[in-house]
């Protein structure tokens, strides 16, 4: 997946066996209007979430952290590797600022309970080529020195998230498994890192993906269905996606010699609009199919009864602003929506089959932007595909909760994700004077025309990320509108 600042939430479930199974949600804020870091503590605490991982150190975020007993990742965004693997002192002066400064001790009970640092945000994806490659290792071992210099290298470990297509199979057999032959030498130093300092190697899965890339797999197979035709590879028998991804990683690390490596599933989930199968009924079912399998404790073929050591679920909430290079359903990880609303219920193992929604939420006043029916239409759509260049407007795509709507309530839609965007200023809403502020919910169907949340730390997307968004926004436009 593309870089993502991101936090990972983690639940413990209670076992009969010495190994604890551990699940956890990631947590992106790639949204222009993200609930603030108090409110999104608050959340935590009341989903009994033990466990967060930032995919960065924003300081605003680690206060809200500081205090709450939940143990931290903090991350290292790709952007910083380089420096990080030419520079000791630089990994050093990392460290302190995002490390020590928080790190809680017997003697700070109000620190962060920080316990490892995510090195990159998958690195070694292959589109990225080598853009980030040469520098992970010698960033992981400098952080690694700059913690040992600091008293915490048996506090703080440190990681490499590492994407799904790290590993490959072109027979898709976990018993063809192996490391992208361009990963060869880069993995032998990982590997020979992380078993040095006892830590796992994790790897993201997404049986999402893997339905949409190879036909030969079937919806219900993807998503735990009991009525699924299984898999078989030899002797072995598979019966759900999940592991036979995860034993292709098993595979692919016994090659090289760590067959007894911890593994930790870094992402995993299922988006709820966006694309075809995206939805929320298709999504719960998948959970709720994940989570009773991992609590059987029942493992996988290769490793039976050897569950992953921690599994992280993608993600927390809905991101308005994450790259949709990947698709529509970028945007619609979430177990709950962008305001910390559940989309659906599912018992992550924290003693409650009912996830508690965010409490407090401070929206804009109820009001929305739409198409003025008085005025002449003719160039509505080129309005709205300017609108949806900027604004998210993935749910009206082929197959997502809005595409149905007819127009010009289609073009209403787009003029509100703009209109909200940009804090439900006036000019905002004017699209030359075929806008129109309203107060009565326009909303239909399945299709919700959202209100943004009130808050000082909006965001705004980099001029160069702004750019390739609306280039890639430019497909979704003409799947919207063209037929009008």
């Amino acid at each position: 997946m593309p870089p993502n600042l991101c936090l990972i939430l983690l639940l413990c479930i209670s076992t009969s066996t010495t190994r604890a199974t551990a699940i956890g949600l990631n947590w992106g804020t790639a949204a222009s209007h993200p609930l603030p870091p108090p409110r999104v503590v608050e959340l935590l605490k009341n989903n009994n979430i033990a466990r967060v991982k930032l995919f960065d150190a924003d300081p605003l975020v680690l206060q809200a952290l500081s205090g709450s007993k939940i143990a931290v990742t903090v991350g290292i965004p790709n952007s910083m590797l380089r420096s990080l693997n030419s520079s000791k002192k630089a990994a050093e002066s990392w460290v302190h600022d995002n490390v020590t400064r928080y790190v809680s001790s017997s003697g700070r009970a109000s620190g962060v309970r920080i316990e490892y640092v995510a090195v990159g945000d998958e690195p070694f994806l292959q589109s990225y080529g080598d853009q980030f490659q040469p520098f992970v290792i010698g960033a992981a071992t400098n952080i690694q020195t700059a913690l040992i210099r600091a008293n915490l290298a048996s506090e703080v470990k440190v990681m490499v998230p590492c994407s799904s297509d790290t590993i490959q199979s072109e027979s898709n057999l976990p018993s063809k498994g192996h490391f992208r032959s361009d990963l060869n030498k880069t993995m032998s130093h990982l590997l020979t890192f992380l078993n040095k300092h006892h830590s796992p190697f994790f790897v993201n899965i997404s049986p999402f993906l893997s339905l949409h890339q190879n036909k030969n797999i079937s919806l219900d197979f993807s998503i735990f269905k009991e009525t699924a035709h299984p898999h078989s590879d030899s002797h072995r028998t598979y019966k759900n996606s999940f592991d036979l991804i995860y034993d292709t990683v098993v595979t692919a690390l016994s090659t090289v010699g760590y067959q007894e490596m911890d593994i930790v599933v870094g992402q995993i989930g299922w988006p709820t609009d966006g694309a075809a199968n995206a939805t929320s009924s298709i999504a719960e079912t998948f959970m709720k199919g994940l989570i009773r399998h991992l609590q059987s404790k029942s493992g996988t073929p290769l490793r039976p009864r050897v569950p992953p050591t921690e599994t992280y679920i993608f993600s927390l909430l809905d991101e308005d602003q994450r790259s949709i290079a990947a698709g529509n359903f970028e945007r619609h990880w979430g177990l709950f929506t962008f305001d910390g609303q559940a989309k659906y219920h599912v018992d992550l193992g924290q003693g409650s089959r009912n996830l508690v929604n965010a409490q407090n939420v401070n929206y804009l006043p109820s009001r929305w932007c739409v198409v003025n029916n008085n005025r002449d239409l003719s160039n509505a759509t080129a309005s709205a595909s300017e609108a949806c260049s900027v604004a998210d407007c993935t749910a009206l795509s082929l197959g997502s909760s809005c595409f149905n709507i007819s127009w010009p309530a289609n073009i209403s839609y787009a003029f509100n994700s703009y209109y909200q965007q940009h804090n439900q200023q006036a000019a905002s809403c004017d699209f030359g004077g075929l806008g129109l502020i309203t107060t009565v919910d326009p909303s239909m169907e399945k299709c919700r025309f959202s209100i943004q949340l009130h808050t000082s730390h909006s965001s705004s997307l980099h001029p160069l990320h702004l750019l390739h968004q609306m280039l890639l926004a430019a497909a979704t436009i003409l799947v919207c509108f063209s037929q009008f």
